[in-house]
């Protein structure tokens, strides 16, 4: 059964206007609906203003003189300003609502070229959402003004779904830009994995600030200015990407390399200095180790954050900088905050969009994808080709996913470790030789991070009542800050266990570090639960 057809449009005030035989020599969008022979509109649901009441009966007798099997029902709408989009959307949703809708008999066409723009857009989005099922009708004039000549018509479909190669376009646009976060790495880590899928959907659709945190040469720098870059690619910022570690900014110089200075507002500065703030306009500003920032450096930035002004030193007259704010840590600001060493409104307006970057330890599944990329690139930068031999990479590998191996210092200290392998490959081929050098160099790099915990990295006070520390000697609270921080930097209580127990074990004939080591906190009150979290 072919299906009849009905056309839900408004009537055009201006368009469908017309007098006296002279009407028929103009295009009129309404009216042309009817005069395609090929084409027969049924119905014609013809909304109007009340009062368009005279042109829309007006337009009925035309439409009736040129296509009798035509029915047209005016619906008058009690609309006082066409123009007030919720006006509008409400009525015309009200309308649709009610409608008794047949889609076994009927096909229904929203004819978007006439009414205000306010009504197209409403009717777009009714037929977009499927409160209107059915698509959408766009209209033209003929070339030539001919009479009784209607012009052409094309139908529009929004069902999304019918076009599989538009779909597959926009899902491939989205796996481009996670390879492009990941540095073309094909991450094996769930958890990293749905970390930068939640980063690439906030960097292409807010400018709001990103807090990052993780240990050093986790990749917090490189992953902010992928950020940057994608943006860039998408048009979303046309200015620099900026970077500063603030660790590096002491006194006056913090102030100036910041927000800039006036001529002679400190001595030294001989000449106006426009700052980094100002240099971010329009970009991207990468601040690492946002902890390390002083107290006045944190109120004038969270003014130049909330307000996109602030004052350089010594000038009585604001700038302004638009820029949005990547930040990154290895701190716990949560405590810094608790201790007054960061200021509470400025972590909660950079704690809006905050992602935690897992160490390489807390990820040695992608070791050896890392492992694949980082040897490409020394290739390239020695112009041939490196590559392990068998027996040589799995040495390498077993090493590296063993508790021997914690990469305290994340990516930097594995790449480091490939550049120096595919330095010293002679012939292009990595041998296991080489390989038992390496290891016993990381041994080295990391025997004193790993033996001796230096007092006072670790803050007890977080973790104890005060009356407790108060009863600690000197000497237990130094031994307990520097079990903590193993626990700290340990994938279990296993793993913590045997750093701190490589010694004694060997003498043991039942071993059990993990037992030994959680006696040893409980007798300080403390757990690996509470420790780790």
């Amino acid at each position: 059964m072919t299906k009849k057809t009905v056309v839900v449009g408004f009537l055009g005030s201006q368009l469908d206007a017309g007098q006296g035989a002279g009407r028929w020599e103009k295009w009129r969008p309404t009216v042309s609906l009817v005069q395609h022979q090929d084409t027969l509109v049924h119905r014609l649901e013809l909304l109007h203003v009340n009062k368009h009441e005279a042109l829309a009966k007006a337009v009925q007798r035309d439409i009736a003189a040129v296509s009798p099997e035509t029915e047209v029902r005016l619906v008058a709408m009690d609309i006082a300003d066409p123009w007030d989009f919720g006006e509008v959307y409400g009525a015309l949703y009200d309308w649709v609502r009610r409608y008794p809708f047949d889609n076994d008999r009927e096909q229904y066409w929203a004819h978007i070229t006439t009414g205000t723009h306010v009504a197209q857009i409403c009717l777009f989005l009714l037929v977009e959402s499927r409160f209107l099922p059915g698509v959408l009708l766009q209209t033209a004039p003929p070339k030539k003004q001919i009479r009784n000549e209607p012009g052409s018509f094309a139908l529009i479909d929004l069902d999304l779904s019918r076009y599989d190669a538009l779909a597959q376009r926009f899902e491939q646009e989205q796996r481009d830009a996670l390879a492009f976060l990941k540095n073309g790495i094909a991450t094996r880590n769930k958890g990293f994995n749905a970390l930068i899928e939640e980063i690439e959907r906030v960097a292409v659709r807010s400018r709001a600030p990103i807090l990052l945190t993780g240990p050093t040469g986790a990749g917090k720098s490189h992953l902010a200015r992928r950020m940057f870059e994608l943006k860039k690619s998408r048009h979303q910022v046309s200015g620099d990407f900026v970077e500063v570690n603030c660790a590096t900014l002491r006194g006056d110089g913090a102030a100036s390399t910041l927000f800039g200075h006036k001529k002679g507002a400190f001595t030294g500065a001989a000449a106006d200095r426009a700052g980094l703030l100002r240099a971010a306009h329009d970009g991207v500003l990468f601040l690492d180790e946002i902890g390390e920032l002083g107290a006045d450096e944190q109120a004038m930035l969270l003014k130049a954050v909330e307000e996109k002004r602030f004052f350089p030193m010594g000038s009585d007259r604001e700038v302004s900088s638009d820029f949005q704010l990547i930040v990154g840590t290895n701190r716990d600001l949560r405590v810094d905050v608790a201790q007054g060493r960061f200021r509470e409104d400025l972590y909660a307006r950079i704690n809006l969009w905050s992602y935690t970057l897992p160490g390489l330890s807390q990820r040695t599944e992608d070791l050896e994808p890392n492992i694949e990329h980082l040897l490409s690139k020394a290739g390239v930068e020695l112009g041939r080709a490196v590559r392990f031999n068998a027996e040589a990479k799995a040495d390498y590998m077993r090493f590296a996913q063993s508790a021997d191996a914690p990469w305290s210092g994340n990516f930097r200290d594995l790449s480091a470790s490939v550049t120096r392998l595919a330095t010293l490959a002679d012939g292009g081929r990595i041998t296991t030789g080489q390989v038992e050098a390496e290891v016993q160099r990381l041994r080295w790099l990391w025997q004193r991070s790993e033996r001796e915990p230096q007092h006072g990295e670790v803050d007890l006070g977080t973790l104890l009542p005060e009356e407790r520390l108060k009863e600690l000697d000197y000497f237990d609270r130094v031994q307990l800050e520097a079990v903590v921080k193993v626990c700290r930097d340990s994938r279990s209580l296993s793993d913590a266990g045997r750093k701190l127990f490589d010694r004694s074990r060997t003498q043991r004939t039942v071993v059990n570090d993990a037992d030994r080591l959680r006696k040893y906190l409980h007798k300080h009150g403390l757990s690996w639960e509470t420790i780790a979290a």
